[in-house]
């Protein structure tokens, strides 16, 4: 099970009006998902990366059975929701915390807002989609009431296939989100220059 290890940078949560939770990919740590931040518009925000145990958060691929992953899946969704309470309990509401993943940090960030849809700061997933062998929309519900969502993949990626990442966008917008999706043909598993660009016209407005 996670412990919980949660890394703060940017501004204090005392003293910021906007959060960003950063959660990192497989096999990384939080620092390199906390670099990102300098290119970001967030020099406003306080932001916290939790660390996944062992630097996974589940041990198999995001579209194995959700059985095989337990209970890493659950412990790392009923991480970012402690995560998500220690900021509220600040007085910081929902519509100020947003959230940025990469990899098994966007699948890990996508499946936990879509079980708690309602109206957040806005939402970047760097190459994820919904986790499962399939999608299982009765762990969906709630309204994101118009949240921005910006979310990037390669075409062909080797870890997230388009069509999951597709899917997973068309129930997210049955949840009422504001999607952007872009493909980046024959992009390798990265972030790229783009997606950072379009995270901070499309979700991180100055």
């Amino acid at each position: 099970m996670h412990k919980k290890n949660v890394h703060n940078a940017g501004q204090s949560l005392d003293e910021a009006k906007k959060v960003l939770i950063m959660v990192h990919g497989r096999g990384a740590n939080v620092r390199g998902i906390l670099g990102l931040a300098a290119h970001l518009n967030v020099s406003e925000y306080a932001l916290l990366a939790p660390e996944a145990t062992n630097n996974t958060w589940y041990p198999y691929s995001f579209m194995a059975k959700p059985e095989q992953n337990e209970p890493w899946l659950s412990s790392a969704l009923d991480l970012l929701k402690e995560v998500v309470d220690d900021v509220t309990k600040q007085g910081i509401s929902a519509e100020n915390i947003y959230f940025l993943g990469f990899s098994q940090g966007a699948c890990l960030t996508l499946e936990f807002v879509a079980r708690h849809a309602q109206k957040w700061g806005g939402v970047v997933a760097l190459t994820g989609g919904l986790i499962g062998n399939k999608l299982y929309k009765q762990n969906y519900s709630g309204d994101f009431a118009e949240t921005p969502f910006f979310i990037g993949t390669g075409d062909p990626d080797p870890h997230v296939p388009l069509e999951r990442v597709r899917e997973s966008v068309r129930i997210l917008e049955e949840l009422n989100a504001q999607v952007h999706l872009e493909v980046y043909e024959g992009r390798p598993h990265t972030i790229s220059q783009d997606e950072i660009e379009q995270s901070n016209h499309m979700v991180f407005t100055e």
